[in-house]
């Protein structure tokens, strides 16, 4: 499985249920999110635009996703929002096409254009690094079945780790079968124990959604 092949088969609509796991307090948060991802054509103009913003030749572009998602934590407060969405490209190194760049139009760290590297292990998952100015997140993909999604991440903070998390992901079906039927899109808002008086969570960061 190369890189874009790995995100024609994430295209649809997702459940993700996770666990962070906040490291400095030795506590650990639930959260769901519903994610869907549209593959992206190399010649699309959202695919274009992204290599623009970041000087890169778009003839360089074999393809990339948009990608939005909703969601919800158990240490939420009542005025906390896990919406979005951002778009991203993939730029392969010459040399080793399984290596290669993920420019993004947003990180989930901060609100800016943003480039993370990537490689496909020998086991079809998904590696990506990406670092920002304050933290720098490790997060690795891959499919047990075309319908099950795993993935693992692992944020530092300040030169230490702040969180590690682990996310089980199940296709829901394409956008038009939950279109057709929202009752499937349903998610559970269920919390988890109340933010510690002292806990402030780190970001959560990932290239398929929140």
């Amino acid at each position: 499985m190369d890189v874009m092949e790995f995100f024609q088969l994430s295209t649809g609509v997702w459940r993700s249920q996770r666990t962070t796991h906040h490291l400095a307090f030795k506590r650990t948060e639930a959260g769901e999110s519903e994610i869907q991802v549209e593959a992206l054509a190399a010649d699309h103009a959202k695919v274009v635009e992204i290599c623009q913003i970041h000087d890169v030749d778009p003839k360089h572009a074999i393809g990339g996703a948009f990608v939005s998602w909703h969601g919800a934590m158990g240490w939420d407060k009542d005025d906390e929002n896990h919406e979005g969405s951002t778009v991203f490209a993939l730029i392969p190194d010459i040399d080793q096409p399984r290596n290669g760049t993920l420019l993004r139009e947003r990180g989930y760290a901060e609100i800016v254009p943003v480039a993370g590297q990537y490689h496909m292990d020998d086991d079809g998952g998904l590696v990506l690094t990406t670092e920002y100015e304050t933290m720098s997140s490790i997060e690795r993909f891959w499919f047990p079945s075309p319908s099950l999604r795993m993935r693992t991440s692992t944020v530092k903070r300040f030169g230490g780790f702040a969180t590690a998390t682990f996310c089980t992901e199940f296709r829901l079906g394409d956008a038009s079968e939950v279109a057709a039927n929202p009752e499937k899109a349903d998610r559970s808002q269920d919390a988890s124990e109340p933010t510690p008086a002292t806990a402030e969570p780190a970001p959560h960061l990932s290239v398929l959604g929140w």
